[in-house]
């Protein structure tokens, strides 16, 4: 059953008469069945939708609002992604100090008028930190989705240049950009402009990009979260930690989350083990969500094809082999 949020918007659409919106949150509701496995029920939403031009989901899993996004000067390039998110709070799965961090910037940006009567703001700029694969791109997702914000996703192969000035040049438009728009923003990759500058093997270009990050973050009052992403916390520059409201952490999982992120992601399998089961979590002791997701996938795809009733420990053994060999 697709969660409260999503059914709110559903009949609020339904009962104004609004056709885009209720396309928009029937769309919602399909994708979240499909997360869950639930794909005869999510094709049988999407026939009733789209009826027999099924073409009509590409044209309508645009944005419904125009922005005049900024390009690359250099090679025409738009320098953000602009996409409607679709996933919700309950498929991030953090522990309980990450988690309640998460739900306070929430918390604040939706109760932002409160702490402004006030005189204080809310959480503006926060940087997410860990491994790769542990989630960290999706929350950016699900954050703007609980806001009932657009996801701009900064383009990274756009924003740096060859030419020299032109990434800080890129990174102005970037900030002018998302300071006139109520956007959640991600700069995925953050590292990429956020290195230390006291690294002997970078240039000065390199440097001065850092330098125009410290002060366009310093100066920035716009209208958009800014959330940041990075794999190798340990090279950012040390002042970058300081522009940024909150860090939020997301390590790999221990075998509580990991019994939470198989339990979603075996949701509506047939299998023929327990999510709790001993020789199950040591199969996946030191994955990240992104290698459980991709494995169960793979795994759920050999049974279906085989025509077997039941996943078994045997696909999910011979998916992760398949996995490791794919990583190595």
């Amino acid at each position: 059953m697709a969660n409260g949020k999503i059914l709110r918007q559903l009949f609020r659409a339904g009962t104004a008469g609004d056709a885009d919106a209720f396309r928009l949150a029937s769309q919602a509701v399909i994708e979240e069945e499909r997360q869950k496995q639930h794909h005869l029920l999510a094709n049988d939403l999407e026939q009733i939708l789209y009826g027999s031009d099924l073409n009509l989901r590409a044209s309508n899993s645009t944005p419904r609002v125009h922005y005049d996004v900024p390009v690359d000067k250099e090679r025409g390039l738009p320098l953000l992604d602009i996409r409607t998110p679709k996933r919700s709070l309950d498929e991030v799965i953090l522990p309980s100090s990450s988690s309640a961090a998460l739900e306070e910037v929430l918390e604040e940006n939706r109760r932002a008028d409160v702490l402004r009567s006030y005189g204080m703001k809310p959480a503006g700029k926060v940087i997410f930190f860990g491994p790769p694969g542990c989630g960290k791109t999706l929350a950016a997702e699900v954050v703007a989705f609980e806001l009932d914000r657009p996801l701009a996703i900064v383009r990274l192969d756009a924003l740096v240049s060859s030419f020299l000035g032109e990434t800080a040049a890129n990174l102005r438009k970037v900030f002018d950009f998302i300071a006139q728009h109520p956007f959640v923003v991600l700069f995925d990759e953050f590292d990429a402009i956020g290195k230390e500058r006291g690294d002997s093997g970078d240039h000065g270009e390199l440097r001065r990009v850092v330098n125009a990050v410290l002060q366009m973050m310093d100066s920035y009052e716009g209208r958009s979260l800014i959330l940041a992403a990075t794999n190798h916390e340990q090279i950012l520059d040390t002042a970058i930690w300081r522009r940024f409201d909150e860090s939020i952490e997301f390590p790999l999982p221990d075998e509580k989350q990991l019994k939470e992120i198989l339990s979603l992601k075996l949701r509506g399998i047939r299998r023929q083990f327990e999510i709790d089961d001993k020789e199950v979590l040591k199969e996946f002791k030191g994955k990240s969500g992104a290698d459980i997701e991709r494995v169960i996938r793979r795994a759920a795809k050999r049974m279906i094809l085989r025509e077997q009733e039941f996943l078994t420990i045997k696909e999910l053994k011979s998916a992760l082999v398949r996995e490791d060999l794919r990583k190595s």
